[in-house]
């Protein structure tokens, strides 16, 4: 227990580092998505190469890539029952943002720390099933209901699934491994080096990302949000940990993976979409900050 709180104060200090720096603008807000497009696009492959060159494929890792996208459609389902009270935008906006989860940033450099590349695996099958969800359904979702006249593809769908880099690197090395391809070590060393730059990016991103100005007019929203995502989460997780009996890694990366904060790919699709940017920004860093104590607390109570 001691290394996993010990993780947890290293990833503290890197994400106070990465707030400290924009606060004192050594860092701008353009810069934040410049490390973002370096992390989806150089680190996060990388660390996506190193992890799974050379998986053995289980067919229980599978539960994991169902579960990912099962989950989705639940919170989705959710959404559209119970926010279907709400203004047109706002309903839009809130069913947008239920289903889908941080991976990339927030969970794998937490997981790394925690299990290693053992836990990358698991929580990177648990991503693919989300990755359709958050490219997929999630701006399906936020088209559907957006004030303005936004039309919708399959071909729009396979585009944006098509220009996720971390998705792609998943295929291709599952691909590879199907055929039973052996890497060059080159490229395996040369990831290697590039993924060890992913967890303290991520961290400081997240840390560039946050900000504590909160407008009183969405406690009511933030609220319902918050406790339709955490409670159902929660339970949900809790459930499958206590009494599926299935592998305890699986169990661990579904009990983490509910209470993972929302995607920050959200934010470009409220901007397209012309729902309050702010307000998901906020909410971003609200969930951040929850699923960063939920995960410290499971961590010291139940693992």
């Amino acid at each position: 227990m001691g290394s996993f709180n010990q993780q947890f104060i290293f990833s503290l200090l890197i994400i106070g580092l990465g707030y400290l720096l924009k606060r004192t603008h050594w860092f701008k807000d353009n810069d934040g998505e410049a490390v973002a497009r370096v992390i989806f696009n150089v680190t996060l492959p990388a660390l996506i190469v190193v992890s799974f060159h050379n998986l053995v494929f289980e067919p229980s890792l599978m539960l994991l890539v169902v579960a990912g996208i099962v989950f989705g459609f639940l919170f989705a389902y959710l959404g559209i029952r119970l926010f279907r009270n709400e203004s047109k935008g706002i309903k839009g906006m809130l069913i947008m943002m239920l289903p889908g989860y941080n991976i990339g940033l927030f969970a794998y450099p937490l997981v790394e720390g925690f299990w290693g590349a053992d836990g990358v695996k698991y929580f990177g099958m648990f991503d693919v099933g989300n990755a359709f969800i958050v490219f997929g359904l999630a701006y399906l979702l936020g088209s559907f209901y957006s004030e303005d006249d936004v039309t919708f593809t399959v071909k729009d769908m396979v585009k944006k699934l098509s220009n996720s880099i971390p998705l792609v690197t998943y295929f291709v090395i599952f691909i590879l491994n199907f055929i039973n391809f052996s890497i060059p070590d080159l490229i395996l060393d040369t990831a290697s080096i590039l993924a060890g730059a992913n967890m303290p990016l991520s961290l400081l991103l997240l840390g560039m990302y946050m900000n504590f100005n909160f407008n009183k007019e969405y406690v009511r929203l933030i609220t319902k949000y918050v406790s339709i995502r955490y409670g159902v989460g929660l339970f949900i997780g809790i459930l499958i940990f206590f009494f599926l009996p299935i592998e305890m890694m699986i169990r661990n990366t579904l009990l983490i993976g509910m209470i993972l904060p929302m995607p920050l790919s959200l934010l470009p699709y409220s901007v397209e979409f012309g729902y309050d940017k702010q307000f998901v920004g906020t909410t971003s860093n609200v969930t951040m900050l929850l699923s960063f104590f939920l995960i410290w607390m499971i961590g010291n109570f139940v693992f």
